[in-house]
C-alpha cells in the first residue's frame, strides 16, 4: 500500500522503466486531483493515436498498481487536452528530473498558492511580518516598527491580516479610534459588489504621539458582528457574469492596491497569519511583497517548518524568485548570560536553511547569489529582537505604546528598524 508522499518517487520509478516511450510523448500531465488520486492528461494528438494510447494506457496501468489506493481504473485514469495550458488553468507544476515533457500538477482545496509569486509592488515598500509558529513576538515587532517609523516622520499604512487570530489593532489603537469595519467586511462586501459602501470606514489614525502617521486597517472592525460566519466567505472567488472568477487573493490585492491609492503612505507593514495556510500563502507570495520577515525562535518546529518550505519552492522552482526577498528575524533572543549560546545556535540553523538555496559559487567567481556564513549583511544573519520584560507579556500593549521612548525601542529593536530603515532607502534611490 502506498502513501501520497510516494506518488512521485513511484511515478519517475515507472517513467524510467518506460523511458523510450514517454520520450515520444508531445507532453505528460500527472494530474493529482483534490483526493490526491493521479490522473494522466495527454495530449489529443497522442490519444487519437490507438497504439500510442495502448501504451499510454500500459504506463498508467503499471503506476496505478503501484501507487494504489492514490489512482483511478485504467478506463477513467487518462485524460487528454488540446494544449497543456488547457488541463493546467494557470497551476505551474513541477518538471519530473529527467523527463522534460512531464509535469506534476496539484490541484488544492486553496486558490492561494505558494509557488504564484507576484511581481514587487512598484510603490510603497510593502513589508510582511511572517513566522511558522505564533508566539515568536512578530506582532509586538510589528507594532514598534510602526510608532519607530512614524516617529521619524513617516506615513504607515498597517495592516492586520492575521484573519483568524486578530489583536494588532489592540496595540496601535485607542478602543474609540477602532474603525467601524474590518478587512474582512470588505472582503465579504466586495462579493456583492458592496466593497465601496465599507471602505472609507476600514482605516483608523493612531493617536499614538509620532511625528508621522499611523494608517491601520484591522482584521475586524469595532463591533466584529458575525465574524466567524464572515471568515467562512473572505475565502471565497468573485464571480461575476462574463468574467472569469477572481481569487480572494487578487481581491485582498486590489483591495490594497486602492488602500495605498488613496492613503499614499511611505511604507506599508502587513501581519501575517503564522504557519503554511492560505492566508500566509497569500501575505507571502501574493501581495506584491518586497521584503518577508522571517521571524524564529531556535527550535526543531520553526526550522522544520521554514525548510518544508523552502523545499516547495525549490521544487517548483520559483526559489530564485523568493529568496531575495527573505530576511530571518530572530524573536525572544534572551537577555541574560544565555543570548551568545542562543544567537550562535539560531546563526547555525539559518545558515543551514539558506544554504540550500545559495548558488554554489567557485573560489574568486563574482557572479551568483550566496553569501558566507559570517556574512552580518546575509539573509540568514539574523536581525536579533532581545526579549525585554517591559514588552512581553502584558495586558495591555496599547497603554505600553504610549509610554514608549526611542532609546528603549532601539535597544530592543535597534537591528531590525537599521534593516528596515536601509529597505527605504533603497526604495527611495529607485
Amino acid at each position: 500500500m502506498s502513501t501520497f508522499d510516494e506518488i512521485v518517487s513511484n511515478a519517475i520509478e515507472i517513467l524510467e522503466e518506460h523511458h523510450n516511450m514517454v520520450d515520444t510523448l508531445e507532453w505528460l500531465l500527472i494530474n493529482r486531483d483534490l483526493n490526491g488520486r493521479v490522473r494522466f492528461i495527454v495530449s489529443e494528438k497522442d490519444a487519437a493515436n490507438d497504439a500510442r494510447y495502448k501504451q499510454i494506457e500500459d504506463l498508467y496501468s503499471a503506476l496505478a498498481k503501484r501507487i494504489a489506493p492514490h489512482a483511478y481504473p485504467v478506463a477513467t485514469g487518462i485524460l487528454s487536452e488540446y494544449e497543456p495550458e488547457d488541463a493546467t488553468q494557470g497551476i505551474v507544476g513541477f518538471v519530473l528530473p529527467g523527463f522534460e515533457n512531464v509535469r506534476v500538477i496539484d490541484r488544492l482545496a486553496s486558490e492561494s498558492r505558494w509557488e504564484t509569486i507576484a511581481e514587487v509592488s512598484t510603490g510603497a515598500p510593502r513589508i510582511v511580518f511572517f513566522s511558522i509558529k505564533g508566539g515568536v513576538g512578530r506582532s509586538t515587532a510589528l507594532a514598534a516598527c510602526t510608532w519607530a517609523l512614524a516617529k521619524q516622520g513617516k506615513r504607515v499604512l498597517v495592516l492586520d491580516l492575521d484573519l483568524e487570530s486578530p489583536g494588532l489593532s489592540s496595540s496601535l489603537l485607542s478602543p474609540e479610534r477602532q474603525p467601524k469595519y474590518g478587512i474582512t467586511d470588505w472582503l465579504v462586501e466586495d462579493l456583492v459588489d458592496n466593497g465601496d459602501a465599507v471602505l472609507k470606514d476600514l482605516i483608523a489614525m493612531s493617536d499614538l504621539p509620532t511625528d508621522g502617521q499611523i494608517n491601520f486597517v484591522p482584521a475586524h472592525g469595532k463591533e466584529p458582528g458575525d465574524y466567524v460566519s464572515k471568515l467562512g466567505r473572505v475565502w471565497m472567488p468573485k464571480t461575476t457574469l462574463r468574467k472569469p472568477p477572481e481569487a480572494w487573493s487578487k481581491r485582498l490585492k486590489r483591495l490594497i492596491d486602492q488602500l495605498e491609492s488613496d492613503i499614499k503612505p511611505d511604507v506599508i507593514l502587513i501581519d501575517s497569519r503564522a504557519g503554511i495556510d492560505e492566508v500566509a500563502a497569500t501575505c507571502v507570495t501574493h501581495l506584491g511583497a518586497d521584503t518577508i520577515l522571517m521571524f524564529a525562535i531556535q527550535g526543531q518546529q520553526t526550522w522544520t517548518g521554514y525548510r518544508t518550505l523552502f523545499s516547495y519552492w525549490q521544487q517548483l522552482g520559483v526559489i530564485t524568485e523568493m529568496r531575495t526577498r527573505l530576511q530571518l528575524v530572530a524573536g525572544l533572543v534572551p537577555d541574560d548570560e544565555r543570548r551568545p549560546e542562543y544567537i550562535a545556535a539560531i546563526c547555525t540553523s539559518s545558515y543551514l536553511l539558506f544554504a540550500d538555496i545559495y548558488d554554489n559559487v567557485s573560489l574568486g567567481a563574482v557572479s551568483g547569489w550566496n553569501y558566507e556564513e559570517d556574512d552580518d549583511t546575509a539573509p540568514h544573519a539574523p536581525l536579533p529582537i532581545r526579549w525585554n520584560r517591559g514588552w512581553f507579556g502584558l495586558l495591555n500593549l496599547q497603554q505600553r505604546m504610549q509610554q514608549l521612548d526611542e532609546d528603549e525601542v532601539e535597544l530592543v529593536y535597534g537591528k531590525l528598524l537599521g534593516f528596515l530603515k536601509n529597505v527605504l532607502e533603497r526604495e527611495n534611490q529607485t
